[in-house]
């Protein structure tokens, strides 16, 4: 069937960028398979099961058969040009569509009428609806299903805050989809397999089922549009114009979002979607309004991802928001000023040398060292219109592994690799804790870290042993002693010398270290106390447990010197071996870190939230609605840090991967027991004395 423009309402020119969005297996990749067959871009549709497809095309993806990274394809349809962008399902690597949504003109958000996935579509759409960004709906594996359209949107609908708006209705033939009507056009057509759908006449049976989806369309729109209700109202069919108009305007201004059908694997459907974005879809005009960029200007660009190649050194894949960018072009972003070194499209993992970047479009520019993921660029300005376009805010991890090169030669190039893989994926920290003497890599659950150790070795040749991350344990004590420090050394010409009488006492959790002194008639000269102090904090650095002292007071209270032989050193020393003594007769006590976990899960699940709280030592403080999140709840507990291994993992497990949790440092407390004696012995390598 050949294309025809029904709508009044411009249709957007020059390129577009269309995000593929939505919970993890629904389709994504295979929908864009289809989208590149259909375009004549690939000469047919590869299996993603078989590792043929365009995206998930890297060693870790095809490995784990799921998407693991943002995939771009750009094609030609229909004289426009297209770039699709095939974001990652799980919530572990959600954070490359935060950096890639704001600079999309709309979004395909690939679903299922599937009440377990219902809480992980909600995460996708609550973004896109606070971003405002206009997006759709495909309704996935429409072949399959056995439930009726408005069993259906009754499903999706609590998971998205803009109304829903169904465009096609399936034609059922003994249980199976085997086309659908469109109730826009009022046409209804058949599937054919990885071909376009075949026109016929809207079946008998179906009719009156039309006409009703039809009129709650209508309705729908009506509600924006008050010349609709009125022709509504008065039985008047609205001119196809008309309906065309609305569904262009109501879409692109978020007030809707409307829902087509099909089989991604069957390439059903593709066609009147790629329609539907053709006519419908904003363009790169609509996207800068949205952002506040102004039509005149620089050219300007975002930085969507950052890929180190092994040949071609680092790419910089963007979206070139206003004007054109040229090879060679000098550009600055809030980090520096760079020069462009090659133009590139990308297909997948394929990368083609292109001449010109224009407005709209998304190509992969070299070499730009100082510019990261979420940055813009400007050609011809300065660093201050870089600033137009924010970065995504990085989110906490949630999960650890310490890391142990296994073969010493490697500890420089762990390092060099690992800011590599960090400049591609920021949701990822790498860092080297001095206090354990760690190398600690922290991200967002298991899986991501997995992909990031397999990254690390299959392209920087660095192979680590993983752990356990170490807790920062703290030691206390439990009661006041008064103990003499005393240091004294001759060995030839000065001696040592130096004399102090303390009295150590606990203090109140949290409140630290403090000095003082009350010492009468010269004992210990002013000059010295300052070395004194610092002498305690030395004994403090490794207590009778091993661990470091927290929340005592040391008073100097006595003491004595000698006028020769006194020193800094000697008084330092002399404090540090009291200080030492007074720690392990003032009854050590173990302390651990308490973290305040704030857990967020549908509502379905918080039963066997509360029930891995309780299984980790945790403390419930309350629960209740998630603010403004229908369906959600969210649970405040207090939870040893040495209990959070794999919590997100058993979290997500129960929640069909959509629950999450943030925690922070809350107070240290007491371990007492066979616990604690247990974390001494192991971390002294033999038994240890506690109180109590």
């Amino acid at each position: 069937m050949g294309d025809t423009t029904f709508s009044h309402e411009a249709r957007a020119r020059g390129p577009r960028l269309i995000a593929l969005a939505g919970p993890f297996q629904c389709g994504k990749t295979t929908l864009l398979e289809a989208i590149l067959a259909h375009a004549g871009a690939i000469p047919k549709q590869g299996s993603v099961v078989d590792g043929a497809s365009v995206g998930d095309a890297s060693p870790e993806a095809r490995a784990h058969r799921m998407s693991v990274e943002a995939n771009v394809a750009t094609v030609d349809y229909m004289g426009d040009r297209y770039t699709f962008i095939d974001l990652p399902g799980s919530v572990e690597f959600a954070h490359d569509a935060k950096n890639v949504l704001p600079a999309v003109d709309a979004a395909i958000v690939v679903c299922e009428a599937d009440e377990r996935k219902i809480p992980a579509l909600q995460l996708t759409l609550r973004q896109l609806e606070e971003l405002g960004v206009p997006h759709l709906l495909f309704l996935n594996k429409i072949d399959a299903a056995s439930i009726d359209m408005r069993s259906a949107l009754s499903i999706l609908q609590p998971a998205s805050r803009t109304p829903l708006l169904l465009r096609q209705i399936p034609i059922w033939n003994n249980g199976v989809a085997v086309g659908f009507i469109d109730l826009a056009l009022e046409r209804a057509y058949v599937y054919r397999e990885h071909a376009p759908s075949e026109v016929i006449e809207i079946p008998q049976g179906e009719a009156a089922l039309e006409k009703e989806a039809r009129y709650s369309m209508l309705e729908r729109l009506a509600d924006y549009d008050d010349a609709l209700m009125e022709e509504l109202i008065s039985d008047i069919e609205p001119p196809r114009d008309q309906v065309f108009d609305d569904l262009t305007k109501e879409l692109r201004a978020g007030l809707v979002a409307p829902v087509f059908i099909g089989s991604a694997e069957r390439g059903a459907g593709v066609t009147r979607l790629l329609k539907a974005l053709r006519h419908e879809a904003p363009g790169v005009a609509e996207t800068r309004a949205r952002l506040g960029i102004a039509e005149s200007g620089p050219p300007l660009a975002r930085i969507l991802r950052t890929i180190h190649t092994s040949h071609g050194g680092k790419l910089s894949v963007a979206r070139v928001l206003r004007g054109a960018i040229a090879d060679g072009q000098t550009v600055v972003s809030a980090h520096g000023e760079d020069r462009v070194s090659g133009l590139s499209r990308l297909m997948g993992a394929s990368i083609s040398k292109t001449n010109d970047a224009r407005d709209g479009d998304v190509v992969a520019l070299g070499r730009l060292e100082h510019a990261h993921t979420g940055d813009a660029v400007v050609a011809d300005g300065k660093a201050d219109g870089a600033r137009l376009v924010t970065r995504a805010p990085i989110p906490d991890p949630v999960h650890a592994l310490a890391l142990a090169v296994k073969d010493r030669k490697d500890e420089m190039r762990l390092a060099a690799a690992m800011a590599k893989l960090v400049e591609e994926d920021p949701s990822l920290v790498f860092v080297h804790d001095q206090e354990m003497s760690q190398i600690k890599l922290y991200g967002q659950g298991e899986m991501h870290l997995r992909v990031a150790l397999e990254r690390l070795q299959s392209r920087f040749g660095v192979a680590v042993d993983v752990s356990k991350p170490t807790v920062a344990y703290r030691e206390t004590i439990r009661h006041k002693v008064t103990v003499r420090g005393r240091h004294k050394k001759q060995s030839g010409g000065h001696g040592q010398f130096g004399d102090v009488v303390l009295e150590v006492a606990p203090r109140g959790r949290g409140e630290g270290f403090a000095f003082a002194e009350r010492v009468h008639g010269g004992a210990v000269p002013k000059q010295y106390f300052s070395s004194v102090e610092a002498g305690c904090q030395d004994a403090m650095t490794h207590g009778p447990l091993g661990f470091p002292v927290v929340d005592v007071e040391a008073v100097l209270t006595d003491g004595s010197y000698h006028t020769v032989d006194s020193s800094d050193m000697a008084f330092r020393t002399a404090a540090r071996i009291g200080m030492s003594e007074a720690l392990g007769k003032a009854e050590p006590i173990l302390l651990e870190p308490i973290l305040a976990v704030d857990i967020f899960v549908p509502n379905d699940a918080m039963s066997r939230a509360t029930g891995l709280v309780s299984g980790r030592r945790g403390q419930i403080m309350g629960f209740g609605p998630r603010e403004g999140w229908e369906g959600w709840d969210k649970l405040e507990a207090l939870i040893p840090e040495a209990e959070m291994d794999n919590l997100i993992v058993e979290l997500r497990s129960a929640t069909a991967g959509a629950g999450f949790f943030q925690a922070r440092f809350d107070h240290l407390a007491e371990v007492v027991g066979k616990q604690a004696r247990d974390i001494v012995a192991a971390h002294a390598g033999q038994p240890a004395r506690l109180a109590g």
